[in-house]
């Protein structure tokens, strides 16, 4: 929630940021301890309190110059204002426009962080340099996983002061993307199973319910099934690593896909590929990785529309 991606880079990735997804989805944090957040009467000033997973931190109202170096996604997703992000959300395709002229930055790269002169910075709770970081500009710290994909995104409308786009978007999508799953079931029968691998052609992944590449959409926005062996080995720790030996048990009437387009693609045309039935009956949805491994709105969009075509059409 970023080149060829293999799963030790992704695993980082998931770590500084938010879809998974679905995480996400993709390939997403607390708030405060009652898990809330608000903004205080304060804009007079030009100011609000972000009750944040740290305690309060006073933040700009409307925030003009944002470094990002998580969830930079779910920033641009309520357009804000972006001066600095991580590389993984710069090397997105899906973002690469939107951040034309942004700057690349990274925790461990102070000075590049101060040159951008932000005044507000999101950062991991893993990473290092908080106490610097807050030196800078205010920091508001997510840590990852604490959050389903929704309540990220309504988090950073709060911290962004626009909470009531943020909650808009995530009442819509609930919508579209359960409407769409009751279609795919009226079409294709209720017990129809799903698979989310991923592979860089060498190895091979098979994802729970919230690890982006538009997992969060297919079992829990759609309530679509998990064959039973991804459901025991992936459900909790969100993977599972696979020999292509074993890919059939773990394979489900629908397969989705997550590769790297420009990648081999060579195990395709094996065998044990090849004698998958959702791969004989042209029931795989393919997708790119690259566009894949965050859980904000923009990423979540994208491959809705894949789905919805993928299975009804």
């Amino acid at each position: 929630m970023k080149n060829k991606l293999l799963i030790p880079m992704i695993l980082l990735l998931m770590v500084v940021s938010s879809a998974c997804g679905s995480q996400a989805g993709n390939p997403e944090s607390a708030p405060s301890q009652d898990g809330s957040a608000s903004a205080a009467d304060s804009k007079e000033s030009g100011k609000i309190t972000y009750q944040s997973e740290r305690g309060p931190v006073e933040v700009p109202a409307s925030p003009k110059r944002i470094v990002a170096l998580t969830n930079a996604p779910n920033v641009l997703a309520l357009e804000g204002t972006l001066v600095g992000v991580d590389q993984w959300t710069k090397m997105n395709p899906l973002f690469t426009k939107k951040l034309d002229g942004v700057e690349v930055v990274s925790e461990a790269d102070l000075e590049k962080i101060t040159a951008q002169d932000p005044d507000l910075i999101i950062a991991g709770a893993q990473m290092k340099n908080i106490a610097e970081l807050n030196k800078i500009a205010p920091t508001v710290v997510y840590t990852w996983g604490k959050l389903d994909y929704l309540e990220q995104q309504l988090e950073i409308g709060k911290l962004l002061n626009k909470e009531k786009e943020a909650q808009a978007w995530v009442d819509d999508f609930k919508q579209r993307a359960g409407a769409t799953g009751k279609e795919i079931k009226a079409k294709l029968g209720d017990n129809v199973t799903v698979s989310v691998f991923e592979t860089d052609a060498k190895s091979f992944y098979v994802f729970g319910d919230k690890w982006a590449r538009g997992t969060e959409i297919l079992y829990q926005a759609m309530g679509l099934n998990m064959p039973d062996p991804v459901k025991k080995e992936a459900l909790g720790p969100g993977y599972y690593m696979l020999s292509k030996e074993v890919l059939p048990e773990y394979a489900g009437d629908y397969i989705v896909l997550s590769r790297d387009p420009e990648g081999d693609a060579s195990f395709m045309e094996s065998e044990i590929w090849k004698g998958i039935p959702a791969v004989k009956n042209h029931h795989v949805i393919e997708i790119n990785t690259k566009a894949s491994s965050y859980s904000d709105p923009i990423t979540l969009e994208y491959l809705l529309g894949i789905f919805k075509k993928g299975f009804l059409e």
